[in-house]
């Protein structure tokens, strides 16, 4: 068996041969995986640049889209509208033909209507009959009926033949 036995002291080390001695064997490691660190820092803003990129192509595509389709938009709109405007008249043509033929139905003979007008809601009867209770027994019938919210006798003119009356019917309540 062999020993080596050395008798000189070990020489007292530097402090430059200390980093020198670190800077050899434990540096290269830190730098290594600072590297690494970069390395995927830089992939992960490639990948968000990326993503980046293709939500601005959406978001633009999205842009094309509303500006394609915002005319028709305004266009469906304006018929839509005009398509309401018409289900009103129509409503209101119904409403006016139910309202006709009931007056014309409860109407006594032995009365003439002389004229037919109707405006906001307000139907405006002028007739004449020779007779003045056929009149009241007329208003009296429309009054019970509760067709029309208000019933009212506007004017009663006597004349050598007969009585020109005005009755203001309003707002027909179609039951």
């Amino acid at each position: 068996m062999k020993y080596k036995i050395n008798l000189l002291p070990e020489k007292e080390k530097s402090f430059t041969d200390k980093v020198i001695y670190f800077a050899f064997n434990y540096l290269r490691y830190i730098l290594v995986i600072t590297q690494l660190v970069v390395i995927g820092v830089f992939f992960y803003r490639l990948q968000i640049d990326q993503r980046v990129i293709d939500l601005r192509e959406s978001v633009d595509q999205k842009k094309e889209i509303i500006n394609i389709v915002l005319p028709l938009l305004k266009e469906a709109s304006r018929v839509d509208k005009k398509g309401k405007e018409i289900a009103k008249i129509i409503k209101d043509q119904e409403n006016f033909k139910s309202m006709s033929d009931y007056i014309f139905s409860v109407i006594p003979e032995s009365i003439i209507l002389n004229s037919f007008d109707f405006k906001n809601n307000v139907l405006t009867l002028v007739g004449s009959s020779a007779d003045p209770k056929q009149i009241q027994m007329f208003i009296n019938f429309l009054k019970t009926e509760k067709k029309f919210k208000n019933i009212e006798l506007k004017n009663l003119k006597k004349t050598e033949t007969s009585y020109i009356f005005t009755v203001s019917l309003e707002k027909y309540l179609s039951i």
